[in-house]
């Protein structure tokens, strides 16, 4: 059967992937009904900044909006997606705690990202996640009310980067993950090590290798309980330990779901036609590493929504989409940048400077000693030169041997 081009497209989801999806839409030509649904009250922002700059007050929410381009579309705010009918092709939106109501469409983009994941028991006054400007909002003035004891349970970047910015406000901060160092899911033993003495050079009290058992206090949080019997006492807990596909939405219409939204190579999701699925929410068979990929990263968001709605207009013919995206991360006085998709099990090899300074390359190779990702850790001037061999022969032709 011949694709057909919709006429009618509804994009859940307004953040960065459905805000550019739409701008894409359009810049391609699509001239038919284009409703854009966001869940929070506010339009598209820089959610990267929410828990540095905007943490410490040196920017404010005006700052973060993204701009964007007339795009002639039906905006709603504060509107989640609850269900999905694929037969009659209609989504079933609420907005605040009103009835739901059936949106129709001919093309759909899935672009509702991910919810940060809570600790059960876990709902004194002073405990917080961080995912939305709403939640820097409460933590930030939680952080502002004295000299607060801060607790982050949770080691990935979240956590160390709210864990920086505590310290650079000088309040007494203490980083929690039952892995040997900070880090480690993403990138390893190896770095985490770096990490780790990072932290602590700026005063970070560390507890790795402890599990979580609940928060203590009394209508508001006075400590964590860690698996070893220990308590850390805190007057604010963050509790960064990742987060989920927000899928819920989902379940039963036959969009198939595995780690978020299985999609095909070029983001047509498997199960249903006429939908496509774009950032964090999306995992897609990666065409260079052979396997389903899910990234949570705002370049990789950005970059998926040309290549979905590309999809959505062409049909499953449409190229699959195999960019090479970065992530980065600010911690105290130091950036660390990663470009390709390394596992925590890949073997680092340094190919330049020495960790020891804090100031090194390295190249991620897999168990076959093929390349997966690149570390700049203070190097962000030969990003240039690294960032198009990440997943290819790792190395530029000028260090390449």
């Amino acid at each position: 059967m011949a694709h057909r081009t919709p006429r009618r497209i509804t994009i859940v989801g307004a953040s960065i992937a459905g805000l550019r999806a739409a701008e894409s839409l359009r810049r391609r030509g699509y001239d038919g009904a284009l409703t854009l649904v966001g869940e929070e009250a506010s339009t598209a922002y820089q959610r990267p900044a929410l828990s540095k700059s905007y943490l410490t007050g040196d920017r404010q929410a005006s700052d973060l909006v993204l701009p964007r381009q007339d795009l002639d579309a039906d905006l709603r705010l504060s509107t989640r997606a609850v269900q999905l009918d694929t037969a009659a092709r209609q989504v079933w939106l609420r907005e605040d705690d009103g009835p739901p109501y059936p949106q129709p469409y001919d093309g759909l983009l899935i672009a509702c990202g991910t919810r940060a994941r809570r600790l059960p028991g876990c709902d004194l006054a002073g405990v917080h996640t961080l995912r939305t400007v709403a939640d820097a909002d409460a933590l930030r003035a939680d952080l502002r009310t004295g000299a607060p004891r801060v607790a982050i349970i949770g080691g990935g970047f979240i956590g160390q980067e709210v864990a920086a910015t505590a310290r650079g406000l000088g309040l007494d901060t203490t980083l929690i993950d039952p892995l040997p160092v900070p880090g480690a899911r993403a990138l390893g033993l190896r770095t985490g090590q770096v990490l780790a003495g990072l932290h602590t050079d700026h005063g970070t009290r560390l507890r790795m290798g402890c599990g979580v058992t609940g928060v203590e206090g009394d209508g508001r949080v006075t400590g964590v309980r860690l698996s070893d019997g220990g308590l850390v006492p805190a007057d604010v807990v963050v509790v960064g330990i990742g987060v989920e596909p927000a899928a819920d939405w989902l379940t039963g219409s036959g969009v198939l779901l595995d780690n978020g939204v299985r999609c095909r190579g070029n983001l047509a999701a498997y199960g249903a036609p006429g939908i496509v699925a774009a950032g964090d929410i999306a995992c897609w068979d990666h065409p260079r590493l052979g396997r389903p990929v899910r990234i949570e990263h705002w370049e990789n968001a950005l970059r998926q929504a040309d290549t979905a709605a590309g999809t959505l207009l062409d049909g499953v013919s449409a190229p699959a989409y195999d960019t090479t995206t970065m992530f980065w991360s600010n911690l105290y006085d130091s950036r660390v940048q990663v470009v390709g998709h390394p596992g925590p099990d890949d073997t680092l090899e340094i190919v330049e400077g020495d960790p020891r300074t804090r100031r090194f390359v390295g190249i991620y190779r897999n168990d076959t000693g093929g390349p997966t990702g690149v570390l700049l850790f203070n190097m962000a001037h030969r990003l240039a030169d690294y960032r198009g061999t990440a997943l290819d022969e790792g190395l530029p032709s000028s260090l390449a041997s």
